[in-house]
């Protein structure tokens, strides 16, 4: 095999199998492990991939209820109020955003009460102006990743 496209390549493999050795990855990729290794650290040290880590099911450790939460905030205060969102405990995503929104933040949280009064502590913040929060009905699709584009 030649090395066009393998750091895509791999990239795929390790969406498919974020666990594989560097001997199966070689394998299936037609190429030495020593050469797999080098691509690896090289994607490491550009921040293609930022790590490994397992996929946890929230929903199976009873973290039933997601709120989608989209705030107003005074424009010298966005970065404040997203440091403080993506450091409060169970938001799983932040966005600083264009639109009638300032900062639009994802959370997971035991139950309705839970949700209720981590919301609360946020909105105590002088700099959030307005807050609209849904509660997600039925995830669809979360978390997912996609294969990269191959150009042959």
């Amino acid at each position: 095999m030649t090395y066009e496209n393998l750091d895509e390549k791999l990239v795929n493999a390790l969406l498919e199998d974020g666990r594989a050795s560097l001997r199966s990855l070689a394998e299936q990729l037609d190429v030495s492990v020593t050469t797999i290794s080098n691509h690896l650290k090289d994607l490491e040290a550009k921040g293609v991939i930022r790590g490994y880590t397992p996929v946890v099911d929230y929903d199976a450790l009873g973290y039933d209820v997601t709120a989608v939460i989209q705030l107003k905030v005074e424009g010298n205060a966005i970065q404040d109020v997203a440091d403080t969102l993506r450091n409060a405990r169970q938001m799983i995503s932040v966005y600083e955003v264009t639109g009638d929104h300032d900062v639009v933040a994802v959370g997971k949280f035991r139950d309705t009460d839970d949700m209720n009064r981590q919301i609360k502590e946020l909105l105590v913040d002088a700099n959030i102006k307005e807050s609209n929060t849904s509660v997600v009905l039925n995830a669809v699709s979360e978390h997912e990743q996609f294969p990269l584009e191959i150009q042959e």
